[in-house]
């Protein structure tokens, strides 16, 4: 079953731009120590979820089984989608992983040992990275596949996530939202490792994440209706 939706949600085009959106990453977005990797990765790579995830449901459209799709039952339906929710979150999690190591690889960051004593190590500054990047990814990942299925359209899902990726991803929204940004991690005190602040923009996160998890049935009665 995994296999057949891995199929599904993961071909063979969507590994392709997500891999190549990456590594050009990597390659032109500047950095010069290695705090900087995190901060150049979760905002890019969280638009990207946004577009990978959008199609979640909208593909039995497109691929013209919508028809065979509406048989299924309600359970079938979310268990299938949280399937595939799962595997695209995951392939771009193991991507995020990767395009950290990227940078070290193209650009050879300076590490914090050598600028600011107690800064912290480049293991745990990876640790909390991965545990931000899940959250974004996760968070940006339903909010897509919600917004298309409310709207019955996946551009419209990823034009709305757009908009507030913009406005969270900025000055201003750094000013408006504070710890409770979506990107808290970014926005951080890069110059106090101890500093956990960000953690409230990430539990925001996880608590719309389940408030759109719960009202993902009602999206689907919508659907069939």
């Amino acid at each position: 079953m995994m296999i057949k939706e891995m199929k599904i949600c993961l071909p063979l085009y969507k590994m392709v731009y997500a891999i190549f959106f990456t590594v050009i990453l990597s390659i032109i977005r500047g950095v010069f120590y290695s705090y900087e990797v995190g901060i150049a990765l979760e905002a890019p790579m969280a638009m990207l979820a946004a577009v990978f995830c959008a199609d979640t449901y909208t593909r039995e459209i497109t691929a013209k089984r919508w028809e065979i799709w509406r048989l299924y039952s309600e359970k079938s339906r979310l268990s299938a989608i949280f399937r595939r929710l799962k595997i695209q979150e995951g392939f771009l999690l193991v991507l995020s992983a990767a395009g950290y190591g990227m940078f070290f690889l193209f650009q050879k960051p300076c590490s914090l040992l050598g600028i600011k004593e107690g800064a912290g190590n480049e293991a745990q500054l990876f640790f909390m990275y991965m545990a931000a990047m899940a959250v974004t990814l996760h968070f940006f990942g339903i909010l897509s596949h919600t917004l298309s299925c409310l709207f019955r359209n996946m551009w419209a899902g990823i034009g709305c996530c757009m908009v507030l990726w913009i406005v969270a991803d900025s000055v201003l929204g750094d000013r408006i939202f504070g710890k409770w940004n979506l990107f808290s991690y970014t926005f951080r005190n890069v110059e106090d490792c101890g500093d956990m602040g960000w953690l409230w923009g990430k539990l925001l996160c996880a608590c719309l994440c389940i408030l759109m998890l719960a009202a993902l049935p009602l999206l689907l009665k919508r659907q069939r209706a």
